[in-house]
């Protein structure tokens, strides 16, 4: 009785709380802001983005048509099947266009769907802001170091495998943007400079849409490139896994 009583309260007290957050995000007209509106990756980031982007993991074809729908141009990859935990049912292809303007270097980046979309958003809500805050010119090309890799961990022959193995996880090396300009993690994530900078809020905006963001802050593994993935692991916070100190290994 005291369980279903403690229920009925919860219940009665969600209902007002749900149509307080609704009137507060749709007067300001930010349904992303709500846990249960559709996600649209044109839209800037909400409340509830990180985690609807985490969902697309499960909903492979309608992650395809949201990317689609956005206007970014991917390629459906055939499943991929390796030794182990490796392989992907879910994977796609960026290719030299990129999306809206930046490219992959190299190209095509193959990907599981989730990490294509989310990178989508990364690049349109954090990336090219960032980029024109500190330097006033756009990102034109991403660097990265791959996104399928089968292998375990650190690539060790036993343990968990990585993100990597299942390509829901991506490397990100560097940028170069519109006048040629090169920004890349492993020479210019320390320092005071705008390119430090700039590093520093790209990584710190990926923590609001990827489960895991690590950085050179992170480890040594990491001293040359951001790894973006969306594992799941049970809960998924507004701010994802963002450490900035030893941690248990990706």
């Amino acid at each position: 009785m005291r369980f279903l009583a403690v229920l009925k309260f919860l219940v009665v007290l969600a209902i007002p709380l749900a149509i307080g957050l609704g009137l507060y995000a749709f007067g300001r007209g930010r349904p992303q802001d709500l846990p249960w509106t559709a996600l649209d990756l044109g839209q800037p980031v909400g409340l509830f983005t990180a985690r609807k982007l985490a969902m697309l993991a499960d909903d492979a074809p309608r992650c395809r048509m949201l990317l689609a729908d956005a206007g970014v141009r991917a390629t459906r990859l055939p499943p991929r099947i390796g030794p182990g935990g490796c392989g992907y049912a879910d994977g796609v292809t960026l290719g030299p266009g990129g999306t809206r303007g930046i490219a992959f270097a190299p190209a095509p980046l193959g990907t599981s769907c989730a990490i294509a979309a989310s990178l989508a958003v990364w690049e349109w809500e954090v990336v090219q802001p960032a980029a024109l805050a500190w330097f006033g010119r756009p990102v034109t090309r991403i660097d990265h170091f791959g996104s399928y890799s089968c292998r375990r961990i650190y690539g060790r022959a036993s343990g968990r495998w990585s993100e990597h193995s299942t390509a829901d996880a991506v490397d990100i090396a560097g940028f170069r943007l519109g006048d040629g300009t090169r920004i890349t993690v492993a020479r210019d994530w320390k320092g005071g400079g705008k390119k430090a900078a700039f590093l520093h809020d790209v990584r710190d905006g990926a923590c609001r849409l990827f489960a895991t963001t690590l950085s050179p802050d992170y480890n040594a593994a990491h001293a040359d490139h951001l790894h973006l993935d969306q594992a799941a692991r049970g809960k998924v916070g507004m701010r994802g896994f963002c450490p900035s100190g030893p941690r248990a290994p990706r």
